[in-house]
């Protein structure tokens, strides 16, 4: 199985979105699933065209797409997140994907990433990949307050 990355293209957004409405992944990452029009509006006005986001669409195989990874700056802190389908689970490409994507495309360090504590998937995709957990906080986010792991890759 090849696994690659390459720029995100408008075409690919009608996946991503299809992905992130996925339930389990939806309360996996505890993190609400867009409408189509946010959705696309988010990605079309805020990810794409931003050249400070680092932005990349996994690809299976030259031919399948399994998902996105994007680095941004939030405040101090330069973070990355990741999102699969669920079809592509458990099959190590979000480790090769976000390996691929520190090592060529988004070089800058400390890098972060914020994860749901009982994502444990996602803890194990950081650590494989060299991240170590710095702390454990409840931030503001939504009113039940879900508490998160802040990973570092130094």
């Amino acid at each position: 199985m090849k696994i690659s990355l390459r720029d995100p293209v408008d075409d690919d957004l009608a996946i991503f979105f299809e992905h992130q409405l996925e339930p389990e992944a939806v309360a996996m990452a505890a993190f609400p699933a867009r409408e189509k029009d946010a959705f696309f509006t988010h990605w079309r006005e805020k990810v794409l065209p931003n050249p400070r986001n680092a932005k990349k669409t996994i690809v299976v195989d030259d031919q399948e797409i399994a998902g996105n990874i994007v680095a941004w700056t939030q405040g101090q802190q330069r973070l990355v997140g990741f999102w699969l389908g669920k079809a592509h689970w458990g099959r190590g490409i979000a480790s090769a994907a976000l390996e691929q994507f520190v090592r060529s495309y988004e070089t800058q360090r400390p890098l972060h990433a914020l994860v749901v504590t009982q994502n444990v998937g996602s803890i194990r995709v950081l650590e494989k990949c060299g991240f170590r957990r710095v702390a454990t906080e409840t931030p503001l986010r939504g009113p039940d307050g879900v508490e998160e792991h802040l990973f570092c890759l130094e």
